[in-house]
């Protein structure tokens, strides 16, 4: 995987101590390098300290970062000294990617004119002229930072974080895999909002992944090397051996849309006819996608999609969409989230077990083979979902922690136990704000990523539920 490159730009004032500067570029580039990203720099002999003060010395640093566009993945502006704003903006007002403002803390001892920088102060008037040009950008706490601080070194993971959703929410390829399940419509959504947002939808036909999945022999090389991937994946002991070679086909046909659609993310029509006419359920196919990192969710959910793709972007690991399914008890924080088995194993205490779907077998036995059951791990999670509503994309967030409180055997699929402070109050404002029965689960506390790069950057309207 690529590694994730800043371009780094770093401000001057004329009165100001200019030589502070050479300094600021040494300990920039060791704190990105050591947080193992890669960085660019303009030649710092082409300006005065290798700073950007005057408007000319804006437009070389803009020229330079559009000869390099496609090289970063965000830019830090460093601020050792108080900055210029005319010559920042000039510089970045078409940098198109996350800006993040890092400012130099003054020093007990060393507030004489020779050394004193008067960061935090010029922190404010780049912020409002960016603010005036309507340049987004990015603050974090705290105000001021050395970059080679423990702060900054969180700031700058979280930054990175940002900026990975951003560009990969900016333009992005989604497959809707069938019509939306008849007896949901709280899965609704509105293609030409997503559109406004950059994020493109492929729709495709049912019954095409039918019928190329009729077309496969049990013998084809790829079917064949597709079930043993799966059966290394999960316990598939108990699967009977066509139903395993009928997942193993329509795996395959997944893993072509994706290549042939370029496909980011999915949504698949899960039931009830591929139980009926294939004899199987999808959920393992999408729990292994999700541990692959090409986000899967079910029951036509496409919003449950946007926001599990936006958190697998920010941490990196696997994301779930799972039903806000029953109460723990007398416990008013804690509910139990399930889903009947498209969990990546990567959130579960183990390797899951291939069962037969237990509602569909209730009508007809045979037919729901492809279930994947467990138990979702404890880990700190964030929460997450979005509609469409009015040309918007409207998306909440909130933080919690999957505990681990016990299941009995007997409750079927994959759930866990998940601790939400206020759980009350918040499933009130869900329902009040028209959210559905889903919700997207990730690893990590993440909500104010989320909310900076969906706010901040992407433009999409946050309902906050805390």
């Amino acid at each position: 995987m690529k590694k994730m490159t800043f371009a780094l730009c770093f401000c001057n004032r004329g009165f100001m101590p200019g030589e502070l500067i050479y300094g600021a570029r040494e300990d920039m580039i060791k704190a990105v390098t050591d947080a193992g990203y890669d960085y660019i720099a303009m030649d710092a002999d082409l300006t005065r300290y290798g700073g950007v003060e005057t408007r000319d010395e804006g437009r070389l640093y803009a020229k330079w970062l559009k000869e390099h566009e496609g090289q970063y993945d965000g830019v830090i502006f460093s601020m050792p000294i108080f900055a210029d704003e005319n010559g920042a903006i000039t510089a970045l007002q078409d940098a198109g990617v996350p800006i993040l403002m890092q400012a130099y803390p003054d020093e007990i001892g060393k507030m004489d004119f020779a050394h004193r920088r008067d960061a935090y102060c010029g922190k404010f008037s780049v912020t409002d002229v960016f603010t005036q040009y309507q340049v987004p950008f990015t603050v974090m706490k705290p105000h001021v930072v050395h970059p080679l601080s423990e702060a900054f070194a969180r700031n700058l993971r979280d930054f990175a974080a940002v900026c990975r959703v951003v560009n990969g929410m900016k333009r992005f390829n989604v497959g809707c895999i069938g019509a939306r399940t008849t007896a949901f419509k709280t899965v609704r959504f509105d293609e030409i909002t997503l559109q406004k947002y950059g994020i493109n939808v492929e729709s495709i036909d049912l019954s095409e992944l039918f019928a190329r999945v009729k077309e496969k022999a049990d013998d084809d090389s790829k079917v064949l090397a597709k079930a043993e991937a799966l059966k290394n994946y999960s316990d598939f002991s108990h699967v009977p051996e066509s139903n395993m070679y009928m997942l193993a086909k329509a795996g395959v046909v997944l893993d072509e849309y994706i290549k042939e659609y370029h496909l980011d993310a999915l949504t698949l029509r899960c039931w009830n006819e591929m139980e009926t006419y294939l004899r199987v359920c999808p959920c393992v196919l999408l729990s292994e996608l999700n541990d692959r990192g090409i986000v899967a969710s079910c029951e036509i959910d496409m919003c449950s999609a946007l926001t599990m793709r936006a958190m697998n972007l920010a941490s990196e690991q696997p994301t779930a969409v799972l039903d806000w399914n029953n109460n723990y008890g007398d416990d008013e924080n804690k509910v139990i989230l399930f889903h009947c088995g498209p969990v990546a194993q990567g959130l579960m205490t183990g390797k899951g077990t291939v069962t037969e779907h237990k509602m569909f077998a209730k009508e007809d036995p045979g037919s729901g083979w492809g279930c994947n059951e467990g138990r979702i791990k404890a880990f700190p999670t964030t929460i997450s979902n979005c509609q469409t509503k009015d040309g918007k994309i409207v998306v909440y967030a909130s933080e919690a922690e999957f505990t681990e409180d016990p299941i009995e055997e007997a409750f079927f699929g994959c759930g866990g136990v998940c601790e939400i402070p206020d759980l009350q109050n918040k499933l009130i404002r869900l329902a009040r704000g028209g959210f559905k029965h889903h919700t997207s689960v990730g690893m990590g506390h993440m909500k104010e990523i989320l909310k900076e790069a969906f706010t901040t950057y992407l433009h999409y309207d946050w309902v906050e539920i805390d």
